[in-house]
C-alpha cells in the first residue's frame, strides 16, 4: 500500500503540474484577457492538493491496454478541472456552506461568493478546452466520444442532477434505491467515467468499455459510502473539511439509513465486485485493485 500510496502522489504532482500550467498568466488564442483575480480564485480551487483520483483512474485503465499515457493525462486533467469546480460550488452558502476544504479557506471564504460561483464556471468550461485542444492528438471519433461521456458524467443525468436530487433530500427523504441514485450520479458518475475514458482512449471493445464502467460505478458507490463513514467517525483535522455536516444538514445517506457495521460490510461486498470485474484483466489490473481498496480504506 506504500508503493500504491507514492504513485497516487506522483499522479497527483504529475496532474498538478498540467492544471498549474493551464491556468497561468499566458493568455491562450481566442482568449482576450485573463482576470488576475479571476484567475486566482481558480488556482486556490484547484491547486490546493487533494488526491486527483479521478485522473489516476483515467490513466490505470488506460494503461491496462498500452494507450497513449500523455493524451489520458490530458483527459484526467480536465475531468479534475470538473471535479474541483464541483467542490467549489458544493461548498457555497447556496449549497453545504463550508469554510474549509482540503484544509484551507474555501474559494468563496478566501475571495467572495460571486467570485466562486464564476471559477467553477470557468473551470467547467476549461474541462473542454483541455479536450478539444490541438495538442491532444487523438482520433476524432475518440475525441468526441471523450468529450459526449464528460457533458453527459458532468450534467443533467449525472453530477448536476444528482445535487439537486442530494438538496432537494434535506426535505422530502429519499428511500434506499432513491439515496443510491443520487449518489450514483452526484458521487458516482464522474468517478465511472474516469474508469470508461480510460478505454474509450485504447478504442477498447464494447465488453472492456461496459466492464470498466461498472468496476467505475462500483468504486463510486463505494467512495461515496466510505466518505459518509468518515463524515461520522473522522474529524475535522484528519478530513480536511468539518466533520459531521451530513448529520447536522439530516442528509439522506445510506450510513444515517443502516449504520456504520451495515456500510462497512457493503464496502467489502463492493470490493469483491471489483475484484470480480477486473479477472479479466489479470495481472495488468493490480494497481486498479489496489484504487479500489485505498478507496474502501481511505482515512480522508
Amino acid at each position: 500500500m506504500e508503493d500504491f500510496t507514492n504513485l497516487l502522489a506522483r499522479n497527483a504532482r504529475q496532474i498538478g503540474e498540467m492544471l498549474d500550467a493551464k491556468l497561468s498568466n499566458h493568455i491562450e488564442s481566442g482568449e482576450i484577457a485573463r482576470p488576475p483575480r479571476l484567475l486566482a480564485a481558480m488556482r486556490h480551487g484547484v491547486l490546493n492538493g487533494g488526491k486527483r483520483l479521478r485522473p489516476f483512474l483515467v490513466i490505470e485503465t488506460a494503461r491496462l491496454f498500452d494507450a497513449n499515457i500523455e493524451a489520458a493525462q490530458c483527459v484526467g486533467a480536465a475531468l479534475e478541472a470538473i471535479h474541483c469546480y464541483s467542490l467549489i460550488h458544493d461548498d457555497l452558502p447556496a449549497m453545504d456552506n463550508d469554510d474549509l476544504r482540503r484544509g484551507k479557506p474555501t474559494v468563496h471564504k478566501a475571495f467572495d461568493e460571486a467570485t466562486a460561483i464564476l471559477a467553477g464556471d470557468a473551470l467547467l468550461t476549461i474541462a473542454f478546452d483541455f479536450l478539444s485542444d490541438d495538442k491532444l492528438e487523438l482520433d476524432a471519433k475518440i475525441r468526441l466520444q471523450l468529450i459526449n461521456g464528460l457533458a453527459r458524467s458532468a450534467g443533467l443525468g449525472g453530477m448536476v442532477g444528482g445535487q439537486v436530487l442530494d438538496l432537494e433530500a434535506e426535505t422530502k427523504k429519499p428511500d434506499e434505491s432513491g439515496i443510491i441514485t443520487l449518489e450514483a450520479m452526484k458521487t458516482g458518475a464522474l468517478i465511472r467515467y474516469a474508469c470508461e475514458a480510460g478505454a474509450i482512449l485504447s478504442n477498447a471493445t464494447r465488453e472492456d468499455r461496459e466492464r470498466l464502467s461498472e468496476f467505475g460505478a462500483a468504486i463510486g458507490l463505494a467512495f461515496q459510502l466510505a466518505d459518509d463513514v468518515l463524515d461520522v467517525t473522522a474529524d475535522t483535522e484528519a478530513l480536511g473539511k468539518t466533520a459531521g455536516k451530513d448529520i447536522a444538514a439530516n442528509k439522506a445517506t445510506l450510513v444515517a439509513l443502516h449504520g456504520v457495521e451495515w456500510a462497512k460490510h457493503q464496502l467489502e461486498g463492493l470490493m469483491e465486485q471489483a475484484d470480480s470485474l477486473l479477472e479479466p484483466f489479470g495481472n495488468k489490473a493490480d494497481i486498479l485493485r489496489a484504487t479500489a481498496r485505498f478507496v474502501i480504506e481511505r482515512k480522508n
